[in-house]
């Protein structure tokens, strides 16, 4: 079956190729200029050297160039690997390495440091988005089996891992979000201050937003009032965010900051949105908000608060169309054993969203798929109505601001400081972040490293979303039977 994530875009310039497609601060592009401006950049890609298949990575800010390269890449009939913005040149070089890209696209600016430092060590050239030259003459023609976006998540093992979303991945997800989902119309103006290099902001903002041909507003940096006064003047009538931006945004309002009364939907994911806040969201802004709920692995959306099938706070809704759901014994790993409505068990995913594995990874993909079914490692129970309610992590998962960090990774990082000998990390509530990063330290003999020491030496090994804000010094870590650092002890004498 021939099927491209370009055509998400091609057909929406031949439908509507005068409305808006993207507004980038002054700048409003069509739908024609868009889809024109990604065919040059695609034969610029082409005069390169990328064929079909070949992967370039993306380390771009949420500016107008991230659709026009994402979109290139694919017409070209290359595979994206987005970058996250935040993470520090070896964790970038790292990426290109395991990836095997031989270009990364950036653009003017902090990130371009990090992608020149990055492409050094990875052997890997750098380019700029280019929007002159002699367009190409059509997309290339793709598959729906073939790998579409890498997206790397981090991993128990300490290291990222590429995900394989496929083409039909990533069209059936962003068709489901704009068209049942969210109800997308041209009329509709969606808010994209989700990161584009996150399968969040990715899917269901700008491939969503672009598949049902509404304008995207980008914003390349999150503030509240900011982002209020932009959803005013550009009259949003589609917001979607992590925790952390609803609380900055109710805050804004409560404070005195006009809200938007052009809004109809707001959509929330990324970790657990509070019924508290949530409440006072639609009480400040005046609209409704859905919770759903998805990973990387799965497109990402696979339940979500369904207005039409009904909406139920707290919970991450019911499977989205074409996706089944169900909670599974945590303990049965080698096989699928489903457990009845009401028991607590893992979340598995079955449907046209989940995944094609990771990349040279076999064993993890093995330990992910079974039966069919992906395991997600989170915990959960669904109702007697299909409801779903997640309670807790299978896995030590941090989320901090609607990113994932994995305590394993960050634990590796710091045992490399000098001066620890023993770390364990973990995370810690907290209002506006929904969770923050700490660490308990023991330090080696004779060491005098204050806490601040540490936290600015992992400022500089670790992404900006990943390094510990807290750190805590122990004479020793308290252990189990089996040698197990006993977190929870930890995370209470910390809190």
């Amino acid at each position: 079956m021939q099927l491209s994530v370009a055509t998400i875009l091609k057909e929406s310039a031949v439908r509507h190729p005068d409305r808006t497609a993207v507004v980038d601060g002054g700048v409003r592009v069509s739908y024609r200029a868009l889809w024109l401006d990604v065919l040059r950049f695609a034969a610029r890609l082409r005069d390169h050297g990328i064929a079909p298949g070949d992967r370039v990575a993306l380390l771009l800010p949420n500016t107008a160039d991230f659709p026009r390269a994402y979109y290139a890449v694919l017409a070209a009939g290359g595979t994206v690997v987005p970058v996250h913005g935040l993470l520090v040149a070896d964790e970038v070089a790292y990426v290109l390495r395991h990836s095997g890209c031989r270009t990364v696209v950036t653009a003017p600016g902090p990130l371009a440091a990090v992608a020149e430092a990055a492409a050094a060590g990875a052997g890997a050239d750098v380019l700029r988005v280019t929007t002159d030259g002699e367009p190409l003459e059509r997309a290339v023609p793709r598959g729906g089996e073939d790998t579409a976006v890498i997206l790397y998540t981090s991993g128990t093992t300490g290291r990222p891992k590429g995900a394989l979303l496929t083409h039909a991945n990533l069209v059936m997800n962003a068709s489901v979000c704009a068209q049942d989902l969210f109800a997308l119309t041209p009329e509709d103006v969606v808010l994209g201050c989700l990161p584009l290099f996150h399968s969040f902001g990715q899917s269901c903002a700008m491939n969503a937003a672009l598949r049902a041909g509404s304008a995207l507003v980008l914003c390349e940096r999150f503030a509240g009032p900011e982002a209020l006064a932009l959803m005013v003047r550009e009259r949003v009538s589609v917001f979607m965010g992590v925790p952390t931006m609803y609380h900055a945004l109710t805050e804004a309002v409560e404070r005195g900051a006009e809200p938007p009364g052009s809004l109809r939907m707001a959509v929330s994911g990324g970790a657990a949105l509070p019924t508290a806040l949530l409440e006072r969201f639609e009480s400040a802004l005046g609209t409704v908000v859905l919770e759903g709920y998805g990973l990387t692995e799965t497109s990402p959306a696979a339940l979500f608060n369904h207005p039409a099938t009904g909406r139920r706070p707290g919970t991450v809704g019911r499977p989205v169309w074409g996706v089944e759901a169900a909670v599974a014994d945590p303990d049965a790993e080698d096989r699928i054993v489903f457990l009845p409505a009401g028991e607590v068990g893992e979340v598995v995913l079955h449907g046209h969203n989940v995944f094609a594995g990771y990349l040279d990874d076999p064993e993890a993909t093995a330990a992910a798929v079974v039966d069919g079914w992906f395991r997600t490692g989170d915990l959960g129970v669904h109702d007697a109505d299909g409801f779903l309610t997640i309670v807790d992590r299978k896995k030590d998962l941090i989320i901090r601001g609607g990113f994932n960090v994995y305590p394993r990774e960050v634990e590796e990082t710091l045992a490399r400081h000098p001066s620890v000998a023993r770390v364990s990390v973990f995370g810690l509530p907290d209002e506006t972040r929904g969770e923050e990063i700490c660490a308990a330290v023991v330090l080696r003999p004779g060491a005098a490293d204050t806490p601040q020491d540490i936290v600015a030496w992992a400022r500089e090994h670790l992404g900006k979303h990943k390094y510990p804000r807290v750190v805590r010094l122990f004479d020793e870590l308290p252990l189990g039977p089996s040698g197990k650092v006993l977190k929870r002890e930890l995370q209470e004498a910390c809190a």
